[in-house]
């Protein structure tokens, strides 16, 4: 279709609009959205990040992502609860049934994010049925959402990234100059720190100012990923919006080792033949996370993790086994490890974006990752190994073929 109406519906403060709202329709008396409260781990192990946080918090300058310990240094008084993976699942399923009331094209990206093709229904403005959909979660469901409305994916999620909560944005080609190209770089969907920084270093600053680069200097520059970006900047984007199923909540991997392991070489290599099945996994679903964990249990039976939010989704088996290497030098307390367990959550959809650009992930890791899961998948898992498990007595890749999920009866394929 020529013109195309994709809306992105992304719930506000999601993890904790839906804990806050739970609440109040079970009896609660405050509203954990007016006063400075986080979802996140256990807070009695330190070990926990903020996974979302409320308005009020932003005073305190808590950020998603850090430690609870550090947030709670902030902010003496703040209210933590834990996650309830299970409710947030059904308060999703029920905004998808509601939507689909207005499409059958729904992509879910993540588990607070959709995207819906409205191209076809050309019965009711488009404006009316956001502001409908808008209004409708907030009254029958109970929490808000913002809706941004576009040509294309890009340019609907960047419009919802707006003025929040409970608003309705658009974002058309003949609105990017005025509404996308004043926002800093650092607002264009997929930049990172690292890469701000490098656009920083060049008088980049703004999403406009890369928008205007002449497209020739930016391959020069940054080759394919600077083209891709500078399409973003330009509002450049075609991928469809398909019907995907349940997203998984995480993809996890553990072993408990033939022996106590009690220096850090063998543990880096249990580490890493440990990421090298999630990232096979992860890739497979065609999907990306942003929290690392890792587990440990020691050889008196006491268990331990820390975990990382990452700027940028990743399938990338390097970068999952960088991170868990970082987290267990972090967390090793010396003793011997009889199990070790990582996983990966805050799940997306990779299908309209190429991971991790001029970061730690480039292009030429992701073609190597997926020639060498092809290779795999065709000959066995042996047949691509790293040299470092040559006559090491350790598996090279260890795990099944099973994502390993608090939510078994999902597929694990979209």
């Amino acid at each position: 279709m020529k013109h195309r109406i994709i809306f992105h519906i992304d719930v506000n403060s999601a993890y904790l609009s839906w804990e806050a709202t739970y609440r109040l329709q079970h009896g609660e008396v405050i509203d954990l959205r007016d006063i400075p409260s986080i979802v996140g781990g256990d807070e009695s192990k330190r070990h926990g990040i903020v996974l979302a946080k409320s308005i009020p918090t932003k005073k305190y300058g808590i950020l998603t992502g850090e430690s609870l310990y550090s947030a709670r240094q902030k902010c003496p008084n703040l209210t933590i609860v834990p996650p309830n993976y299970e409710m947030y699942m059904k308060a999703s399923n029920s905004m998808i049934d509601l939507l689909k009331e207005y499409s059958p094209y729904i992509q879910r990206y993540s588990i607070d994010e959709v995207f819906m093709d409205y191209s076809y229904n050309r019965e009711t403005n488009f404006l009316d049925t956001a502001y409908e959909i808008k209004e409708r979660i907030k009254k029958e469901l109970g929490f808000t959402v913002n809706i941004g409305i576009g040509p294309n994916k890009l340019l609907a999620k960047m419009a919802s990234d707006f003025e929040k909560p409970d608003k309705v944005h658009t974002l058309f080609h003949y609105e990017i100059r005025d509404k996308m190209w004043p926002l800093p770089i650092s607002k264009l969907f997929m930049i990172g720190p690292r890469t701000k920084k490098k656009l920083n270093k060049r008088g980049i600053f703004t999403i406009g100012e890369l928008a205007k680069l002449d497209k020739d200097y930016i391959y020069a520059w940054l080759k394919k990923p600077g083209i891709l970006i500078w399409e973003y900047a330009n509002g450049m984007e075609n991928s469809h919006v398909r019907n995907g199923s349940l997203p998984i909540k995480s993809i996890g991997n553990s072993t408990t080792t033939a022996y106590d392991v009690d220096n850090k070489r063998e543990s880096h290599m249990f580490l890493l033949a440990l990421s090298e099945m999630v990232g096979m996994r992860i890739r497979n679903l065609e999907q990306c996370g942003k929290v690392i964990s890792v587990s440990l249990k020691n050889n008196q039976f006491y268990s331990y993790s820390h975990q990382r939010k990452l700027n940028l989704p990743t399938d990338s088996t390097n970068v999952i086994y960088k991170t868990v290497k970082q987290l267990f030098d972090e967390m090793w307390q010396g003793e011997p490890i009889r199990r070790f367990s990582i996983s990966i959550s805050e799940l997306y959809s990779n299908d309209f974006q190429q991971l991790s650009l001029l970061e730690d992930y480039s292009e030429k890791d992701k073609i190597l990752d997926r020639t060498i899961d092809k290779i795999r998948n065709k000959y066995g898992y042996n047949s691509i190994i790293r040299s470092c498990f040559l006559h090491s007595g350790i598996k090279p890749i260890i795990g099944g073929v099973v994502t390993e999920t608090d939510y078994p009866m999902m597929s694990i394929f979209l």
